[in-house]
This record gives C-alpha cells, structure tokens and sequence, in this order.
C-alpha cells in the first residue's frame, strides 16, 4: 500500500534577504507537548496547505515555528514604536518570529507570523511567551473583522504549547499563527530612520510600495504617493473600526501597518452600550485610545511616519516638512467621507439624500444612543426591522420612546432599503461577554464554546434560528469590562 508523500512547503525569505539590518535570525522555542486546539482551515487551503498535515505532528512543528522547512529564514522583526505617546527606539518581535512569506493562491506574498514562540534579543525582559487565552482571542475577533469585510491580519491556528505560563496565576501556554499582507509597520520606518541610514529606509520603502503599494512606483513623486496610499488605507480601516463600534486599545505607531491591516488584537473589544469615552485596555488609564480618540490617534501615528519618511521626501529637510504637512492634511477628509459612505449605507439611505440630511440624522441618533446607553449592534440590526414596518425592537431599547419615535419619523421619511442595511448591519459580533465565556472555558480545556463563537461571528450578518444569544447585549450582571494585553 503506497503512502502519500508529505507536502512540500515553501517559505520565502524575501523580507530577511532585503532588509537584514531589520531582521534578526531566530528560532522558536521548544513545545514540549504540542496540541492543536483550532485550525482555520478555509485559510490554510486558500494558502494550499493541507490541513491533515498540519493537523500531525510534521505540521505542528511549522505551526509552533519548532520545525520549518528547509531553506526558510525566521527572523525576529525590528521595529520602533510611539507606546502612548512615548518613544521607543527598540521595541521589535520580543516574542514573535515572521517564518517567512508563503504565495497565496491570488499569487500575492503572505507573511506567516508566530506569537508567543519564545523570547527574542528583542525581548526586554519578557518571557517571549503567551497564554492560550490571549491567542484565541485573536483568533476569535481577527476571524470576525474578517468576515465583516474590514482588513485584517488572520489567524491561521492556536497550537497549546504543553508549557505553563506566568501571569497573574500559572496559564497553559499557546503559540497563534498569523498570516499577513506583510508585518510592515509604522514602527518599521522609526526604527529605519533612527538609524540615520538614508539607503535602508529607501530600501525599506521600496519594499512597502512592492507589496503594498504597487501604483507609487510609477507617481511622480513614489514615497510622497506612499505615504497618500498608507495614509487612505488607514483613514478607511479606522472608519470601519468606528462603524462596527470596534475598539483596538493599543493604536502605538507599532500596531500600525503600512498595508492598512488591523494587527494586534491585545486589548481589544467591540461597544456595548453606545459611549464615545468608552476604553477597554486595562493600561489605558488617561483613555488615549478611546472608542471617539482613534481617528485622531490614527493620524497622530501618520505623523509620525511623515517625520520618518521625510529624507525621501525631499533632499531638504526644511523643504520637506510643508509637502508632508500638505499631505497628512488630507487624513480627516477621507476619514469623514468613508464615515459618512458607512453611516448612509448602515441608515439605508439612497445617494439621492443630501449628504446634510444624513449628517443631521447621524448626529441625532448618536447623541440618543449615547444618553440612553443603547447597544449599538443590537440598535442597527433591529433599525432595519423598523424600516420594514415594525419599529418596535428599535424603540424599545431606548428610555425616551418619544425622542426615538420623532427620529425614526424623520428617518422614515426618506425611504430606507431594509435589505441593503441588512448586508452592512451584522447580527453577530465578538460579544464581550461571549468573548470571556469562551476564552475561559478554553482555557479549562473545553474549546467547544469557542468553536460555536465563531461559527456566529464568521457568518455575520445571516440570522439563524438557535443563535439568539450570540445576539444579545450582555447581561446586566456582566459589569464594567476590562482587558489585558496578554504579557
């Protein structure tokens, strides 16, 4: 009986082999006992891996980084980064390694990424380790931006490690496996500027515009169309985060990519009841990162990358900031018009509406949701009820019914598509409640909650008989929320 031969898997070390001086060759560290606790396996065959293989112990090895293929390069990324305002010259993957670049089956390169597999010269102190708590997380809510359509890196697979880790208690220990556009970051090019190495950043950039940006090579002026192109990838993503009501909790300029991906699902968290000043991260405590604060605190990071890439902007410094300043000029208009676009398209409302009546309404309706604590996903999905002749799901989740009926009269008015709200409006997020529910238990060993999460939050916005708690604002037992970053 003939046995099939094990598939071969190819890792390019393209990122490793341009830019060496951001890239430290590594190796993971030993998992003693490994043991696969999810595989995406819709992503692994777009990636064409075979997902029995990666299931044995040949594919846990690639999976925990413990065994790569031949000729593949794992390096630890080096990086700067802005933490909450505060520069840091060397932060880089302390406890992370990019494995190499896979070819997709659209022929674009992937990074594939590890976190958690050991400390790193990058390290600075840490253990390089994570728990299995914090990688599923990012395996949960990663899948879920994915299947809302907002660009994201993805989870490819959590492996538990058989190692115990320290944090607040003793944790079982897990190594995530990511995939990316690239892990290009805001951070990248601090960290290449402060080396006052004019090439290396040139080289860096000529990198990110390959990958990323392909139609700056042929602007006039490539590196100023770069930063336009990272500029608008980021003012849309941010837009999206704010239309599902998604808070990243840790904007540093080093969880900021270039390709326009959300990465770094640390503290994280989806609105419950409608609040501007809400903050999730546990670190946060003067609320940087606050749910209204990440438009401004994503162009703060634009700056940041302004001042890194203004060598190549101009031979002349003093003649370089004013075409940077021009540029970043441009961030809030596009900011603004891809959160009006997602605000008509969530309220259902025809071009034919002028873009003054849909500001009017939008800013009714917020300061509503806000003063009577709505649940923001549970308010727009019943709104397309509302549109459909039943208002009263919509209503009922507010205390002054006749403020909300005065609005929805207004709203009615202009004719709104219920079907057309109901493909941007999901039924399922990454409750937080449902989050926590299914992480813990995970991490008692029961993975079945987590698998029946994300079947909900991967299928979005089709309602299914069954699912009514996946639904469901948190329970009011639940409390006030706060999340870790894992480390």
């Amino acid at each position: 009986m003939s046995v099939a031969p094990a598939p071969t898997v190819h890792l390019g070390n393209r990122f490793a082999r341009e830019l060496a001086e951001l890239a430290v060759p590594w190796q993971a560290e030993d998992a003693p006992d490994p043991r696969l606790l999810v595989l995406n396996e819709p992503l692994a065959t777009e990636l064409g891996l075979d997902t029995d293989w990666l299931r044995g112990p040949a594919g846990l090895g690639l999976l925990t980084g413990t065994a790569v293929p031949d000729g593949a390069t794992p390096v630890a990324q080096g990086y700067a980064g802005h933490q909450f305002g505060g520069y840091s010259p060397r932060l880089g993957d302390g406890r992370a390694l990019l494995l190499g670049e896979l070819t997709g089956d659209d022929g674009r390169l992937l990074d594939l990424h590890l976190k958690g597999s050991g400390r790193t010269p990058f390290a600075r102190g840490g253990d390089g380790l994570a728990a299995v708590g914090p990688m599923l997380r990012e395996y949960v809510v990663s899948e879920a931006m994915h299947a809302l359509g907002i660009p994201t890196t993805r989870s490819l697979a959590v492996v538990a490690t058989g190692r115990q880790v320290r944090r607040e208690t003793v944790l079982p220990g897990a190594v995530l496996a990511r995939v990316a556009s690239s892990h290009l970051r805001v951070g990248s090019f601090q960290y290449a500027r402060a080396t006052g190495d004019v090439d290396l950043l040139r080289r860096l950039a000529d990198h990110a515009i390959s990958r990323h940006h392909p139609a700056a090579a042929q602007a006039e002026r490539p590196y100023l169309a770069l930063f336009e192109g990272v500029l608008a990838a980021q003012a849309s993503l941010v837009a999206q985060w704010m239309l599902v009501g998604f808070v990243h909790g840790v904007m540093n300029t080093d969880n900021m990519t270039i390709s326009g991906e959300t990465i770094d699902y640390g503290p994280c968290a989806f609105l419950d009841a409608y609040d501007p000043a809400t903050v999730y991260s546990s670190i946060d405590s003067g609320g940087r990162y606050r749910y209204s604060n990440q438009p401004l605190a994503a162009e703060w990071n634009l700056a940041r990358l302004a001042e890194a890439l203004l060598p190549l902007l101009h031979d002349d410094e003093e003649q370089a900031i004013p075409v940077a300043v021009e540029a970043l000029r441009g961030f809030r208009p596009r900011y603004d018009a891809a959160w009006a676009a997602g605000m008509r398209a969530k309220l259902g409302l025809p071009s034919t509406v002028a873009d003054a009546d849909v500001s009017a309404l939008v800013e009714d309706l917020l300061r509503l949701l806000a003063r009577d604590h709505v649940d923001l996903t549970s308010f727009f999905r019943a709104l397309g009820s509302a549109a459909r002749g039943d208002a009263e799901p919509a209503r009922l989740l507010f205390l002054d019914l006749a403020a909300i009926d005065a609005w929805t009269a207004r709203w009615l008015a202009l004719a709104p598509d219920a079907a057309a709200m109901d493909r941007v409006n999901p039924v399922y997020i990454p409750r937080n409640h449902l989050v926590e529910e299914a992480l813990d238990a995970a991490t008692e060993g029961d993975v079945a909650p987590l698998e029946r999460l994300v079947a909900a939050v991967t299928a979005p916005y089709d309602e299914r008989p069954g699912l009514e708690r996946y639904a469901a604002p948190a329970p009011q037992d639940f409390g006030a929320y706060r999340t870790f970053c894992g480390t």
